[in-house]
């Protein structure tokens, strides 16, 4: 049975949740105090799984405040606290029809629901009653003049009444009525409600996550366990063991061992499957080893390790080159492996479950909680319906936004300074209007705009968004004439320079980009290439200038146009009258001291009358990708620019080579 709506009411601040949807793998987002717990503790309340028994209590979890008029508001029975909508799967339907025959339950959801002081869920199955009855009339064979007496019986009851009505009834007849009268509550509702009821899956809830401990004492555990010696053993210990059969070995593999080399065989078969699966999901450092290692007790350790045989786990660093217990660890990183070892557990032991995750992952880094997330849809979500609960936009899948819900304890003013609250709510179209409970839907899908809107797999960093333009119109000009085009693989971003191009590279580096650069380049700005080299930010052959691809001392990207073209952008881009407009004799007698065209037309308009408009550096690219014809014509100029702009694109495109050689 698969869990495909909730509804939670009359249980703490959720009054009337409204109904949700539940998905496969869901995450309910709101802020501290807005309910979630309380809705992760109704669903637990359903069936829940004995190693995390949730009741319901109506002195304690009713509405406080409408708890004096609770048998008035309910009339003489006990208040519903959840309620809940479940499809079956074909397999499911198929064992219901088995015994009750095909079409027994109608194509609608099952309900299960569930009540204060109630000793077990309530069931709401849509039963097609006549089919059932056909089906039963069927199966104990009785004839069309057997069945004539009972025809028009559309339930369990009317059936029951006209069997019984029969004087005489037949062998047949008397075993379809005992038929009838075995079934639980002598109904056939009972009879396909017992059917369904060990496929209703159990829910287990978690708020406590238990910490491996990094050390235990085997020859003293098993005597612990069996309650036959003190202490009690704690939960730590109990994920340490957990954590050795994860690994595949275990406290008797281990004592069995009759060698050194045997034991060492056990310890490192463990640490080498371990540190398997614990790479898969923990991307912070690739560089550890979980080691475990068994020895015998030091006198100087402190009780009770100081006595007896003694297993640790360890964690070596291999960049480092050194090993530490594990207990000193980030509490991080702690807190992912233990929960790994758990659920590892959880999936290999436990039937069907529903699991129900109260803000996991609190510890850990953002880039750790996109990890744990991965470890929901790939190890558990297969498997489990998971639940969890969170306030951080790193445990928001960006991607899937339909499966996330918004919880929010939702206030109203009736009228002015007058404030009431209406309970926890749950809604589904992500447009909370507390910001505070919108904050982590917001934080996911700005940290996935700011991965994917602006870069791809294949990033080219410029100057600014003019250059972006100006790349665009070359390729297009080229294009029409059946020259080299920019690439479509690249993905054109604007860093805003030489200074800014190592900020870009380190912040995007977690995600595994090809990454190439085309800036402008000034005598000035030598250093700045040379430590960019030097510290790897990029490779040589992935930094471009202009100038050197130009084959000038200095060179901006204007430098592709030929003077006269570029003129003609000024005059036109910002309108400037015939008394002022800059010619291509202007325009290189403005600066005689540089050869950047960007140089010399800033120095034009200083020298320009004082309404006449400011110079900056996209208006003439933006006027250029609105009038690209200027680069059809046969002109001279303009084969001069074409040649050095497909001398740009080509090398830009060379790049890609390299990225598909590595």
């Amino acid at each position: 049975m698969k869990l495909t709506m909730a509804q939670v009411t009359n249980f703490r601040s959720a009054e009337n949740s409204g109904e949700f949807k539940i998905e496969q793998l869901l995450g309910l987002v709101g802020k501290n105090e807005s309910g979630k717990t309380v809705l992760l503790h109704a669903l637990a309340g359903l069936n829940p799984h004995p190693a995390t028994p949730i009741s319901f209590d109506v002195e304690r979890d009713y509405p406080r405040r409408f708890l004096t008029e609770y048998a008035a508001r309910h009339k003489g029975e006990e208040a519903i606290v959840i309620r809940t909508h479940w499809a079956l799967s074909a397999e499911e339907r198929s064992q219901v029809a088995a015994d009750f025959g095909e079409g027994a339950i109608l194509n609608k959801p099952v309900v299960v629901l569930r009540r204060y002081r109630a000793s077990e869920p309530e069931w709401e199955v849509p039963i097609d009653y006549k089919k059932v009855i056909q089906h039963l009339m069927e199966v104990h064979e009785l004839s069309a003049a057997e069945c004539e007496p009972l025809a028009g019986a559309e339930s369990t009851e009317p059936l029951r009444k006209a069997l019984s009505a029969i004087a005489s009834r037949t062998p047949h007849q008397e075993a379809l009525l005992q038929k009838l009268n075995s079934f639980p509550g002598q109904k056939i509702r009972g009879a396909i409600t017992a059917k369904l009821k060990p496929l209703l899956p159990q829910f287990m809830y978690f708020s406590h996550y238990d910490r491996m401990v990094g050390q235990i004492r085997l020859d003293t555990f098993p005597p612990r366990k069996a309650g036959q010696q003190q202490p009690p053993i704690e939960l730590g210990e109990q994920v340490f063991v957990d954590f050795l059969e994860y690994a595949g070995t275990s406290i008797a593999d281990i004592v069995a061992a009759q060698t050194y080399e045997g034991l060492n065989a056990k310890c490192e078969a463990a640490s080498n499957h371990i540190t398997d699966q614990l790479l898969e999901f923990w991307t912070q450092n690739p560089h550890l080893e979980i080691e475990v290692r068994v020895t015998k007790a030091e006198p100087g350790d402190p009780s009770p390790f100081n006595q007896g045989i003694i297993a640790r786990a360890r964690v070596r660093n291999n960049l480092h080159k050194l090993t530490l217990p594990f207990h000193e660890r980030s509490a991080g990183f702690i807190w992912f492996f233990s929960f790994l070892v758990k659920f590892a557990q959880v999936r290999k032991n436990a039937g069907s479950l529903i699991l129900l995750l109260d803000e996991p992952g609190l510890t850990l880094h953002g880039k750790a909680q996109a990890d744990l997330l991965r470890y929901f849809e790939n190890k558990l979500s297969p498997d489990h319906q998971v639940i969890y609960s969170t306030h951080s936009p790193f445990m928001v899948p960006p991607d899937k936004f339909s499966a996330v819900r918004i919880v929010e304890d939702r206030v109203t003013s009736p009228r002015p300074g007058v404030w009431t609250s209406e309970g926890t709510k749950v809604r589904a179209d992500v447009l909370a209007v507390d910001r505070d409970t919108l904050f982590p839907l917001q934080g996911a899908l700005g940290y996935e705009i700011t991965q994917t809107l602006f870069i791809g797999k294949n990033t080219l960093l410029l100057e600014g968004p003019g250059d972006i333009l100006y790349l665009h119109a070359w390729s297009a000009a080229l294009g029409r004439r059946g020259r080299t085009k920019l690439d479509s693989r690249w993905t054109l971003c604007p860093a805003g320079g030489i200074d800014k191009i190592q900020s870009f590279v380190a912040l995007f580096s977690g995600a595994k980009l090809n990454i190439a650069a085309l800036t402008d380049f000034a005598k000035s700005d030598r250093k700045k290439i040379e430590a960019l080299l030097q510290n790897r930010i990029l490779e040589s052959d992935r930094l471009l200038t202009c100038a050197s691809l130009l084959g000038v001392a200095e060179a901006d990207v204007e430098d592709v146009f030929a003077p006269s073209i570029y003129a003609k952008m000024l005059n036109e881009a910002f309108a400037l009258p015939a008394a002022i407009q800059i010619t291509e004799a202007s325009l290189a007698a403005a600066d005689p001291t540089t050869t950047r065209l960007l140089k010399k037309a800033e120095a034009c308009f200083r020298v320009l009358p004082p309404d006449s408009p400011e110079f900056d550096h996209f208006t003439p690219a933006d006027w250029l990708i609105r009038n690209p014809t200027v680069l059809d014509a046969d002109a001279k100029d303009v084969a001069e620019t074409l040649d050095r702009a497909e001398r740009v694109i080509s090398a830009v495109n060379k790049i890609l080579h390299l990225f598909a050689s590595e």
